[in-house]
């Protein structure tokens, strides 16, 4: 059946198609995922980024093509994850800029969105590569250019995209050495293919469950055995900027009035610092990625035009020392399967918190603490899953450490508890972490970091306590330095900035605010002022960790 024009219903299908069939192959794709250096499973993270995408059309879908774009170009921005995740989100960024005044597509409708997302997403990227997602997406558009004077058909005008694209994601290997000397094609560019197909599906009205799902030879499956990862094709010192770092910024507007925003100026003073730079912007928010040696740099940079959100912050080296490592065991003659060396464990509650520590290195993040200490049995658990020969636990609360300790007599691997009693001294012990150090050198140093931060919380009290000289009323917030009441009052502002009188001196220069999920931005805000305004040597860090019960987790370093 020909089908000369996509309303807003039949596109919003065809999306759907296109993360239903990306979602059934994502861990195929996962399998290719050999460039760049990991920052994520390309799979993974296209799947996630796609469904966001899916879900703000299914929460907006309507006849109008244009509205629907828009829709999706949204959910895409919000959910992006990692390289390929981002300039799928650009892709369909100015495919949707390019429909947004359109209530129906045609055939040059949908030929020029594709080109137009091309360029979109050729401009996002600091140092475009070609073998990547980039050029199946670039030589896919260039034959929907050619069908274009051709037919009429959108159906016809797709197939000649998928035939494309496939032809073009063989030929990667060619444009890129290292894909060429794993033996696989690029992951990006499979994701792409497989949303490609799912709105050609979607066309043709063919169930996705008819679709064949690519096979695996047996010799693809010795050689990618053979060839895991082209992490063991370099060495952890070749990488040159060993942080990968996303995050947003949330426009404000009276910091947009000192700093006006302009995104070209924004992608160049980022570039000084790394590489790997993605840069995204609409009328709110801006989304960054970039691989660099000061991540504290970038978000220093983006806190000028507004307010931080979504941080992720990975040790890269730290990554690819794990993978190799993991290779080494798979060759060793008495291996224990997929073992890596070094395993972390760790407990928090909230989930900013436990993204903060599985950022800079946790494997496993057990939900718990205040009022919510995981068992032994919860630990013993968590140490076994992350399947390491050697285990470090930081319990971050002291009711947990008993629990740890007894789960580190119970199984066979190497475990080493570390006795974190706060958050912080978790984040300060995990930073303190370095994968080439033996047992010994580490625990010494994760020991030692406990004493390099002050940690601080803020939460209400249950009820009337007299505690220290302090007259305590149920209700009231209450300011707890390094485990000890220091300060009570009815307005949670005051608390807090006594709070952190109290913990700040002359030789403080970091401070950090993990705010809470009752906690709202203005009051943070307000605090970042007072500490701006009486501290103005410290430098404050903000991530939101939505942790309960606490308003507020502080650590000084």
């Amino acid at each position: 059946m020909s089908i000369t024009v996509i309303d807003g219903n039949r596109f919003a299908e065809m999306i759907f198609h296109g993360a239903n069939h990306l979602s059934r192959n994502a861990e195929y794709v996962d399998s290719l995922n050999v460039f760049p250096v990991p920052d994520g499973d390309t799979g993974t993270n296209m799947n996630l980024s796609i469904q966001s995408g899916a879900k703000e059309v299914r929460n907006n879908k309507q006849s109008h093509v244009g509205n629907v774009g828009k829709a999706l170009s949204k959910g895409l921005l919000m959910g992006a994850r990692g390289n390929s995740g981002v300039i799928l989100s650009q892709l369909f960024r100015g495919f949707a800029k390019s429909i947004e005044e359109k209530e129906v597509l045609y055939v040059d409708d949908f030929v020029q969105a594709l080109n137009d997302g091309v360029d979109t997403a050729y401009k996002a990227v600091m140092k475009p590569v070609e073998g990547t997602i980039l050029t199946v997406a670039k030589d896919a558009a260039k034959r929907a250019k050619e069908v274009g004077n051709q037919t009429k058909d959108l159906t016809v005008l797709l197939e000649e995209v998928v035939k494309e694209a496939k032809a073009s994601l063989q030929r990667t290997p060619d444009l890129l050495p290292v894909l060429k000397e794993v033996g696989v094609v690029d992951s990006g560019g499979q994701g792409l293919v497989f949303v490609f197909e799912g709105f050609l599906a979607s066309l043709k009205g063919v169930k996705l469950d008819d679709m064949e799902t690519p096979e695996v030879s047996m010799e693809q499956l010795v050689k990618n055995e053979h060839h895991k990862s082209v992490q063991s094709f370099m060495d952890t010192e070749d990488i040159q900027f060993g942080y990968c770092t996303e995050f947003m910024v949330k426009f404000q507007e009276d910091k947009l009035k000192e700093n006006p925003f302009s995104e070209e100026q924004f992608r160049n003073a980022l570039s000084e610092i790394g590489d790997s730079l993605l840069v995204v912007a609409d009328d709110e928010i801006v989304k960054v990625h970039v691989h660099t040696e000061q991540p504290g740099d970038a978000l220093n940079y983006g806190q000028r035009f507004g307010e931080l959100i979504n941080l992720k912050i990975e040790n890269m080296r730290m990554q690819h020392s794990t993978i190799v490592e993991g290779e080494k065991k798979v060759e060793a003659p008495t291996p224990v399967k997929n073992r890596s060396e070094y395993g972390i464990v760790t407990v928090a509650m909230g989930s900013g918190i436990s993204e903060l520590f599985k950022s800079i290195g946790a494997q496993i993040v057990i939900e718990g603490g205040q009022t919510m200490n995981p068992s032994t049995e919860d630990i013993v658990k968590a140490i076994q899953e992350v399947n390491a020969e050697k285990v470090f636990v930081l319990p971050n609360n002291k009711n947990i450490i008993l629990a740890a300790e007894q789960a580190r007599d119970l199984v066979e691997q190497e475990v080493v508890v570390i006795p974190s009693r706060t958050v912080p001294q978790g984040l300060s012990a995990l930073l303190a972490f370095n994968p080439s150090a033996d047992l010994k050198q580490n625990k010494e140093a994760m020991v030692e970091a406990l004493s390099h931060v002050k940690s601080g919380q803020v939460t209400y009290a249950i009820r009337d306590t007299n505690f220290d000289g302090l007259t305590i009323k149920k209700g009231d917030y209450m300011g707890i330095k390094e485990g000890e009441i220091v300060v009570s009052n009815s307005n949670l502002l005051e608390t807090t900035k006594e709070l952190i009188h109290q913990m700040l001196d002359e030789e403080s220069e970091i401070l950090t605010i993990i705010k809470g999920e009752e906690t709202t931005t203005e009051q943070v805000e307000q605090i970042v002022s007072f500490v701006e305004e009486h501290y103005e040597d410290v430098e404050v860090e903000i991530h939101d960790g939505q942790q309960p019960l606490y308003n507020f987790i502080f650590a000084v370093e």
